[in-house]
Protein backbone atom coordinates (compact mmCIF):
# COMPACT_ATOMS: atom_id res chain seq x y z
CA UNK A 1 0.00 0.00 0.00
CA UNK A 2 1.74 3.40 -0.73
CA UNK A 3 1.55 6.28 1.33
CA UNK A 4 0.77 8.22 -1.95
CA UNK A 5 -2.79 7.75 -1.98
CA UNK A 6 -4.29 10.95 -3.47
CA UNK A 7 -8.05 11.38 -1.68
CA UNK A 8 -8.39 14.63 -2.73
CA UNK A 9 -11.11 14.27 -5.03
CA UNK A 10 -12.45 11.19 -2.51
CA UNK A 11 -16.33 11.65 -1.76
CA UNK A 12 -16.68 10.87 1.93
CA UNK A 13 -20.18 9.36 3.17
CA UNK A 14 -20.70 9.50 7.30
CA UNK A 15 -21.16 6.55 9.17
CA UNK A 16 -25.17 5.88 10.03
CA UNK A 17 -23.97 4.80 13.09
CA UNK A 18 -22.02 8.47 13.81
CA UNK A 19 -23.81 11.31 16.27
CA UNK A 20 -26.01 13.63 14.50
CA UNK A 21 -24.89 16.38 16.98
CA UNK A 22 -21.54 16.77 15.27
CA UNK A 23 -19.46 14.49 17.41
CA UNK A 24 -18.59 11.03 17.14
CA UNK A 25 -18.33 11.50 13.39
CA UNK A 26 -16.63 8.46 11.32
CA UNK A 27 -16.59 9.15 7.56
CA UNK A 28 -15.66 6.66 5.07
CA UNK A 29 -15.02 6.27 0.83
CA UNK A 30 -15.71 4.06 -1.91
CA UNK A 31 -12.97 5.74 -3.37
CA UNK A 32 -10.32 3.09 -3.62
CA UNK A 33 -12.42 0.22 -3.64
CA UNK A 34 -13.03 0.43 -7.48
CA UNK A 35 -9.53 1.60 -8.81
CA UNK A 36 -7.35 -0.75 -6.48
CA UNK A 37 -6.83 -4.25 -7.29
CA UNK A 38 -7.97 -5.85 -4.21
CA UNK A 39 -10.15 -2.48 -2.73
CA UNK A 40 -9.16 -0.19 0.06
CA UNK A 41 -11.39 1.47 2.13
CA UNK A 42 -10.02 5.11 3.73
CA UNK A 43 -11.79 5.80 7.18
CA UNK A 44 -11.48 9.49 8.73
CA UNK A 45 -12.77 11.78 11.52
CA UNK A 46 -14.79 14.45 10.26
CA UNK A 47 -14.26 16.82 12.61
CA UNK A 48 -10.72 17.31 10.78
CA UNK A 49 -11.18 16.41 7.57
CA UNK A 50 -7.91 17.52 6.49
CA UNK A 51 -6.08 15.05 9.24
CA UNK A 52 -4.77 11.92 8.05
CA UNK A 53 -7.33 8.76 7.31
CA UNK A 54 -6.87 4.96 7.95
CA UNK A 55 -6.93 3.04 4.57
CA UNK A 56 -8.13 -0.44 5.37
CA UNK A 57 -8.55 -3.52 2.91
CA UNK A 58 -12.08 -3.61 2.00
CA UNK A 59 -12.39 -7.39 3.28
CA UNK A 60 -11.10 -6.63 6.83
CA UNK A 61 -13.85 -3.26 6.57
CA UNK A 62 -16.69 -5.28 5.40
CA UNK A 63 -16.01 -7.53 8.37
CA UNK A 64 -15.47 -5.03 11.31
CA UNK A 65 -18.99 -3.61 9.78
CA UNK A 66 -20.68 -6.47 10.08
CA UNK A 67 -19.21 -7.20 13.52
CA UNK A 68 -20.70 -3.90 14.48
CA UNK A 69 -23.81 -5.00 13.34
CA UNK A 70 -23.92 -7.74 15.03
CA UNK A 71 -23.60 -6.13 18.17
CA UNK A 72 -19.63 -7.78 18.73
CA UNK A 73 -18.41 -4.06 20.22
CA UNK A 74 -20.23 -2.84 23.43
CA UNK A 75 -20.92 0.80 24.15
Amino acid sequence: MSADLDLAGAEWLKSSYSDANGGNCLEFSRALTRTQPHGLVPVRDSKTPDGPALVFPAGGWSAFVSAVKGGQFSA
